[in-house]
């Protein structure tokens, strides 16, 4: 096997330097940084005061990038998001003023909460990396990266996402609640400030494109390859399951790995990154049957037995 660049160095030091700030969650870190590679997005369902917004600061800071946050709301318009042209009066000209999705991490708080009009202004910037204002495409910068949140507790005055917009998320994750002894270290940490002040690029965004290229780079094995596509297969056989897993999971899980291997410090994948990444990368993407939800089953029980169910290969490398 190739020997893994200084890169995945840079990535393990990205990974702490952020959980300086976001203490105990470096699962969570660790899979940010994942799509960040895989140029995906992610979605975060959880109670508001987690450290969601936090968690994107952190990641952009870390990396010496712009952010950018955009709060979701009824009334918001996809011109809010995308930018606009407006007239200058000193120039005697119409301008484009850049909206906020124009920047390297982009928090979407409560996505939800916006109209389906405005989700799909969104959606053209996750899955093209550009924005077309009156007839102008303008590329979002790189590397680029969404970070939408919504709560999932709180269903009034809200507008469900749809299958086709969730499954442009590469991963869907929840930070949860602190332990007790983690609450107590966030504590400290804010006791005289917040930490996020005084926390320093490790790495530039030059690196993480640089990274990105060698991704695809990390070796995967014929075996686990078709482990990939079991797994998926037997989301879309379940009897339980009306909407199985797209081909876009099944490249989303496979390229995952690979970046989950390089973070780890591999140039090889092995079946533990497959394992741990599924739930998080084709959960959100299945649709349950009546029967399923009905018994309380959700998504991630299911892909449990799934996991379970399909035999993992023995011979990887």
């Amino acid at each position: 096997m190739a020997q893994v660049s200084v890169s995945s160095h840079e990535l393990s030091r990205l990974v702490t330097n952020v959980e300086r700030v976001i203490v105990g969650k470096g699962n969570a870190v660790e899979l940010l940084l994942v799509a960040l590679l895989c140029e995906g997005h992610v979605l975060i369902e959880d109670v508001p005061g987690t450290g969601k917004t936090t968690l994107a600061r952190a990641m952009a800071r870390s990396i010496s990038g712009s952010f950018k946050r955009i709060q979701f709301t009824p009334d918001l318009l996809p011109s809010d998001v995308t930018g606009v042209y407006f007239f200058n009066q000193r120039s005697q000209d119409f301008e484009f003023r850049p909206g906020p999705i124009l920047a390297n991490i982009v928090l979407a708080d409560e996505i939800n909460r916006a109209t389906p009009r405005t989700q799909s202004a969104l959606l053209q910037a996750m899955e093209e990396r550009e924005v077309t204002v009156e007839g102008t495409t303008y590329p979002t910068p790189r590397p680029f990266m969404v970070l939408a949140t919504q709560n999932p507790i709180e269903l009034e005055g809200t507008f469900p996402l749809p299958e086709a917009q969730l499954d442009r998320f590469l991963l869907r994750l929840s930070l949860g609640y602190p332990t007790q002894q983690e609450e107590e270290q966030i504590i400290l940490l804010q006791e005289r400030g917040h930490p996020l002040g005084g926390l320093e690029p490790v790495v530039t965004p030059e690196a993480i494109l640089q990274a990105r290229g060698e991704v695809g780079t990390v070796h995967v094995s014929d075996d686990l390859r078709r482990y990939v596509t079991l797994l998926v297969r037997a989301t879309r056989e379940h009897d339980q399951i009306d909407l199985g897993v797209s081909p876009r999971g099944s490249l989303a899980l496979y390229r995952g790995a690979q970046a989950l291997a390089l973070i780890r410090g591999r140039q090889y994948v092995i079946p533990d990154d497959l394992k741990y990444l599924a739930p998080g990368v084709l959960a959100h993407r299945v649709v349950l049957s009546a029967d399923a939800r009905l018994r309380g089953r959700t998504s991630e029980d299911l892909l449990r037995e799934v996991i379970a169910a399909v035999p993992v290969p023995t011979e990887s490398l």
